[in-house]
């Protein structure tokens, strides 16, 4: 009788393992996600990264273990965390994040030291299909600035992107001139004023952020300013900054991040 009940079970996971689906992400054209949606795959995918800066946003959660066996130790992962005007250009500021890993749908972008190349993931995940764009606004000339991920190749007309000759500073460029516009996997910033606006790319490293809190009492006013030094707000009572739009603020000398 227990032999009965230990092949049925074996039987019933063998079934279970049998249905479970299997995912073949492309990361050009892209993949119908929707018949995958909230589902644990088996997912495999071909990622091309190339050396300098790329864009990335997966289906799927990676952790910070996955993301340096995948791309090396060295790699980094920044997101959008704020933007602000300086002159006439916009500064996207990014910060490091891989600490937290990739979260399924979101934009990033990802520094890869080792020679251009495709990389290949091979695991087990359940799959996002609702991508999740960042989105800010500059408090001076209120153009909205909107990163979002790639699910399906997309035109690049009248969007930013980061092009491979363009990739050692993570500089966003108009893509009007990329013939394949973008493809699955990648990321793309599109203004509220059109691609006209020169972007600038800002990097700021996890620990030189900190909290409104760690920097001043509730009820002392202090002068805000943008990472650019520009004041953007004047004796300013500490616990309303943090009612602010979201972004990097230096107060006191030291970055704070409002969310």
């Amino acid at each position: 009788m227990k032999n009965f009940y230990l092949i049925a079970a074996m039987l019933l996971a063998s079934v279970g393992a049998s249905a479970q689906q299997r995912l073949a992400l492309s990361t050009y054209k892209g993949s119908d996600l929707k018949n995958y949606a909230g589902q644990e795959c088996a997912v495999t995918t071909s990622r091309l990264v190339c050396t300098g800066w790329n864009t990335i946003a997966f289906p799927f959660d990676m952790s910070e273990q996955e993301i340096n066996e995948t791309f090396g130790a060295d790699c980094r992962l920044e997101q959008l965390v704020g933007v602000e005007s300086n002159g006439s250009s916009i500064v996207l500021n990014f910060q490091d994040c891989k600490e937290g890993g990739i979260q399924a749908g979101k934009p990033y972008i990802l520094h890869y030291t080792g020679q251009t190349m495709s990389k290949r993931i091979a695991k087990t995940a359940v799959i996002n299909a609702n991508y999740t764009a960042l989105q800010f606004a500059d408090q001076k000339t209120g153009t909205i600035v909107t990163m979002s991920g790639v699910k399906e190749q997309k035109e690049g007309k009248g969007l930013y992107g980061i092009l491979v000759r363009d990739n050692a500073e993570a500089a966003f460029t108009s893509a009007d001139v990329a013939t394949n516009g973008f493809y699955a996997t990648r990321c793309f910033i599109s203004l509220s004023s059109g691609n006209q606006t020169l972007l600038t790319t800002n990097h700021i490293a996890a620990s030189d952020v900190t909290s409104i809190e760690a920097v001043t009492s509730k009820e002392e006013q202090v002068d805000v300013y943008n990472v650019a030094g520009m004041l953007v707000a004047k004796r300013v009572r500490a616990d309303k900054v943090s009612k602010m739009q979201p972004g990097i603020y230096v107060i006191k000398g030291q970055k704070v991040s409002v969310k």
